[in-house]
């Protein structure tokens, strides 16, 4: 009875091994019936290739989509149209919109007036320098910009970038003469720069001056435009021509006792108060946007006819004095083409050009955002390059999109760009019929004026959100900020491109690398860092590489793979753990291979055979896995230790071990 007993319990229990083993084998047929092996693309055309690599990179957006299957007088349109959009939207132009834009364009131009002539004393030119800007330019972006909401005219870190860089080249107040031609030198080469930079398709250029740097110098050029205000605020007649902090405030402090004029700082005190005032009323009520608008031109008003009755100017109030009327005169033979003034002032323009163009193209694409149409910012490099050209024949300095301007723009309820021609026509007005009036206007009244202008550029939340985000992009930002304000702004825009381009190179010289695991009850791997609950498997290393492998890392990339086996090496050997068998690398993020990242991996596989452990690469793009077999590197390694996944990759060099995680 007890050998009948015993036997049956054989018969179980080889049923049920036959069971297991049945079962496993399916697993297994199951698991190599779905192993699907990484495709290699077909074989391109070099001349294809080529083609698709400069369009992708240059004609990212496809231009010339709507060229496409027209006849040949439709696409002649289509040309002009994609020159001037006017002619385009300007077809269904209605009484409602014109409404909106002569609103829009009465309000702007009550703002742009007195910052106009503020902003001209900044670039240290005449006041009439900055209402000419404000006239000609608004009109060529009219026909020729895509925005509808964007505001042209001076703006005051164009301004005082210019000032500063024109002044180390000619004194403003000896050679004023010569200084306007290498103003309207530097105007000209910068819309020469931004036309360029459109034309060719260059325009991704503007993005190497990070966001965080932007803030930065945005903050510190307020800081610079707000004490090179204090001469006309406390009426200070002998100031410094430096723009850093120190010397400012040596300079402010050195004529506190002789220099200031107490009847000045009242005139200016008061009015930067109450510009502040109205500036935070309008921004806590959106329903009262137009008074903040107004109250810079209130306050001019008031101001002038306050030393006008009380003849302020013999007490020491610093007064505008004189401003020429008439429209702009031309400047064509003003402009130096050629003779040792020409290089500076191709230097000067070049760097205009690409921060008045890093504004526009910010401020353009953020209303753009909120009204939803799509922005083309070459476009827009051509135009607002165009408009410079034009303007600095025509006794303009380098105009771009004002961020309070283009607020005000948005708020009145513009529609499209002939908000610019009502302030232009506003402007025009101005130079033939009111410019005298502008003479007993206090200094002061235009250094609050730009003080409470630039208070706007101080983003502190913005500030706070990259401390949050990127550290190293809070450096970007402080740096640009400090370089700002205790040197100069060319420094501080030096600061701001070269910590972008250090973070670029950071980037890509140190990618990041990751050690993944097996999340539980899945086949998913993910960085152990991220899921500690993520389980390594044992006797196999799975690296993660988050970047493309070029000439710039591709040893950083081997040295760190070794590394990251090395200490895994040391922690599975204290453990008594098995050893490492094999080692995977994750290729996913890998979007592109040089020979130098190649020639990495070949040293990388070598260094591996010395350590008795197999090298196995994780789906590779296809960019990558052409280049691999192109390389011969596939062969090397084995067609077989390339995978799909790392699941797969896994499951077949070690598939008893994967089970037991």
């Amino acid at each position: 009875m007890a050998s009948k007993s015993h036997s049956n319990d054989e018969e179980v229990e080889t049923k049920e091994m036959d069971i297991r083993s049945l079962s496993s084998s399916r697993r297994h047929v199951h698991s190599t019936q779905y192993l699907h092996k990484v495709g290699v693309p077909p074989k391109q055309n070099l001349f294809k290739e080529f083609t698709a690599t400069v369009k992708e990179t240059l004609f990212a957006d496809d231009p010339l989509r709507h060229f496409k299957d027209q006849p040949r007088y439709r696409k002649l349109i289509l040309g002009i149209q994609a020159i001037f959009p006017i002619l385009e939207w300007g077809r269904s132009y209605s009484w409602r919109k014109f409404r909106g834009d002569l609103i829009a364009g009465l309000t702007i131009a009550s703002l742009c007036i007195p910052q106009d002539i503020g902003y001209a004393k900044l670039a240290n030119l005449d006041p009439q320098y900055g209402l000419y800007s404000s006239f000609v330019p608004p009109l060529i972006y009219a026909f020729m910009g895509s925005s509808r909401d964007i505001a042209i005219g001076p703006v005051a870190v164009v301004s005082l970038l210019l000032g500063t860089m024109l002044s180390s080249e000619i004194d403003p107040i000896k050679n004023a003469a010569e200084y306007r031609r290498l103003a309207f030198t530097a105007t000209f080469f910068a819309g020469i720069t931004q036309v360029t930079l459109g034309f060719l398709r260059l325009g991704f250029l503007i993005d190497f001056l990070s966001h965080a740097a932007i803030v930065g110098f945005m903050a510190g050029a307020a800081v610079t435009i707000s004490l090179q205000q204090l001469k006309g605020l406390l009426g200070i007649k002998n100031f410094t021509k430096k723009t850093d902090i120190i010397s400012v405030m040596h300079s402010v402090w050195g004529n506190v006792h002789h220099g200031w004029n107490w009847q000045t700082i009242l005139i200016g005190v008061s009015f930067l108060s109450f510009l502040l005032l109205v500036k935070y009323i309008g921004k806590k009520n959106k329903k009262f946007f137009w008074v903040p608008a107004i109250a810079p031109l209130i306050s001019v008003v008031l101001s002038t006819f306050f030393v006008y009755i009380t003849h302020a100017e013999k007490k020491g109030v610093q007064i505008v004095n004189h401003i020429e009327k008439g429209i702009n005169p031309s400047s064509v033979n003003q402009i130096y083409f050629s003779g040792e003034y020409l290089l500076k002032g191709l230097k000067i323009g070049v760097v205009a050009g690409m921060i008045a163009l890093t504004e526009a193209v910010a401020i353009g694409r953020t209303f753009a955002s909120m009204k939803d149409y799509q922005l083309d910012g070459n476009k827009e490099m051509v135009s607002l390059g165009a408009m410079n050209v034009v303007g600095s024949m025509t006794s303009c300095y380098v105009a771009t999109g004002s961020f309070s301007r283009s607020a005000v723009n948005f708020m009145a309820g513009c529609e499209t760009a002939v908000s610019n021609i009502i302030m232009s026509g506003v402007v025009f007005l101005t130079l033939e019929f009111i410019t005298p009036l502008f003479k007993y206007t206090p200094n002061a009244i235009l250094a609050a004026i730009i003080i409470s202008a630039v208070v706007g550029l101080f983003d502190v939340p913005a500030a706070i959100l990259i401390w949050k985000i990127d550290k190293f992009d809070f450096v970007a930002c402080l740096g640009a900020f400090l370089g700002v304000v205790f040197s100069s702004v060319e420094i501080g825009v030096l600061i701001a491109v070269s910590i972008s381009f250090a973070k670029i190179l950071l980037q890509v010289t140190r990618p990041r690398t990751a050690i993944l695991g097996k999340l539980p009850r899945t086949t998913v791997y993910r960085n152990i860092l991220q899921y500690p609950e993520a389980a390594k498997v044992p006797g196999v290393l799975i690296v993660r590489v988050d970047s493309a492998i070029y000439f710039s890392n591709s040893n950083y990339v081997k040295e760190r793979i070794l590394r990251w086996l090395m200490d895994e090496e040391e922690q599975v050997k204290a453990a008594c753990q098995p050893t490492i068998q094999f080692l995977i690398v994750e290729m996913s993020p890998v979007t592109d291979i040089d020979t130098s990242g190649i020639h990495a991996l070949e040293e990388l596989y070598r260094s591996l055979q010395k350590k008795n452990v197999q090298l196995i690469l994780a789906n590779p793009g296809p960019v990558v896995i052409d280049k691999l077999h192109a390389s011969d590197f596939a062969n090397l390694i084995g067609d077989d230790k390339i995978f799909l996944t790392v699941s797969d990759a896994v499951s077949s060099c070690s598939p008893n071990l994967v089970e037991e995680v």
